[in-house]
């Protein structure tokens, strides 16, 4: 990791630079099927506050940040969450997007956190490359299970790849 950059909690103050990066990937089309980014007080409602992330250089410019969600509210599926990636893109192919996933499965793992799941879409070939470097495995392919609303592929049906990671060091023990 460069001296100049580290991952710090995502503070509300944060948020104005969040949801630009969040812009510019809905914007790009192969990040999400969102038509705009949220307001502050439906990010902070719906993203898990202890695993909020952001990549920020030492003038505080935030360079990418990582959030998850809670995937059900049953208890069962306490250690299961579905998180999001983005880095500016300014910012991409400096490895920004792995020192955030790597702080993302650290967070997550000492929380009990054991599967870690996202929607890429096959387009994102980066991504995709990032995940699979970190022990993501591919689950299957959702095929045409939304239509994109913005962006290039606007109308289009869309596929998404879906990704998860279970834990090395969380939920290994076997039946009771």
């Amino acid at each position: 990791m460069s001296d100049d950059v580290v991952i710090v909690q995502m503070a509300p103050e944060d948020w104005p630079q969040v949801e630009a990066i969040y812009a510019a990937g809905i914007e790009a089309g192969h990040a999400t099927f969102e038509a705009s980014t949220p307001t502050w007080k439906d990010f902070d409602g719906s993203r898990r506050d202890e695993h909020r992330l952001v990549a920020v250089h030492r003038d505080r410019r935030v360079l990418g940040w990582a959030a998850c969600a809670s995937v059900s509210s049953r208890a069962v599926y306490a250690g299961v969450v579905e998180h999001s990636v983005y880095v500016s893109p300014a910012a991409q192919g400096r490895g920004i997007g792995r020192q955030l996933l790597e702080a993302f499965v650290e967070s997550t793992e000492q929380a009990g956190i054991w599967t870690i799941q996202s929607s890429i879409f096959p387009e994102n070939e980066a991504s995709l490359r990032l995940h699979a470097r970190h022990g993501f495995r591919v689950v299957g392919t959702r095929e045409r299970v939304a239509r994109a609303i913005v962006g290039p592929a606007a109308g289009a049906w869309r596929d998404t790849v879906l990704v998860e990671r279970r834990s090395g060091v969380v939920g290994l023990a076997g039946p009771a």
